[in-house]
């Protein structure tokens, strides 16, 4: 089953990148983000990216000018998630063949990211803008666009956001804290996972 979750590792270190990366995948959450304001994160990326390629689909956030992404690029990485909506860097991403999930919040983020060639809209932070805002944005945007909520969203919310047209789920702190060892992240993971397969 493809589940569109996607863990959030921000704060993770090379040496645990791996085995957390494998409980994930276990798990049945196959998109895994390594922000880049972790320790080391183009190793970590990388890492995951030599034991895990073929089985998760690997990229790096908060991503916010060119360098960075064509050094994520470099180091394996599949996609770039940011906080804001970049038109260099989602051009940037798209030209190096990578998927773009830029952070957006307003209606004109929305189009000006689709206009620069976004693939899924990622609204940041979820919480804020709230179920009644995405319908009322979802409303406007061209019927194939696939949005992300994340930020402040938990396995509860689950039902309530897909019943209004979410795609997918951004997971932070809710999934993996720094300092989480792989058992205790599975753990977290198997409840996200049951929620998110129990929300429709």
């Amino acid at each position: 089953m493809s589940r569109n979750l996607m863990a959030i590792l921000r704060g993770v270190t090379p040496s645990e990148v791996v085995a957390l990366g494998e409980q994930l995948v276990q798990a049945g959450i196959h998109q895994i983000e390594v922000p880049l304001n972790s320790p080391n994160a183009l190793e970590s990326i990388a890492k995951l990216h030599e034991a895990l390629g073929g089985q998760a689909f690997i990229g790096a956030g908060t991503v916010l000018n060119v360098p960075d992404a064509k050094a994520v690029y470099a180091h394996g990485g599949e996609f770039i998630v940011s906080p804001n909506a970049n038109s260099d860097v989602i051009k940037a991403t798209k030209d190096m063949g990578m998927m773009s999930y830029p952070g957006v919040l307003t209606p004109t983020e929305c189009f000006s990211a689709l206009d620069s060639g976004a693939d899924v809209l990622k609204l940041f932070p979820a919480f804020l803008l709230g179920v009644n805002g995405f319908r009322a944005i979802q409303a406007v945007l061209p019927t194939h666009v696939q949005c992300y909520a994340v930020g402040g969203i938990g396995s509860d919310d689950f039902v309530t956001w897909r019943k209004a047209g979410i795609a997918g789920f951004g997971l932070a702190s809710n999934l993996y804290s720094p300092g989480d060892n792989p058992q205790k992240m599975a753990q977290k993971a198997k409840i996200l996972v049951n929620a998110w397969d129990n929300s429709l």
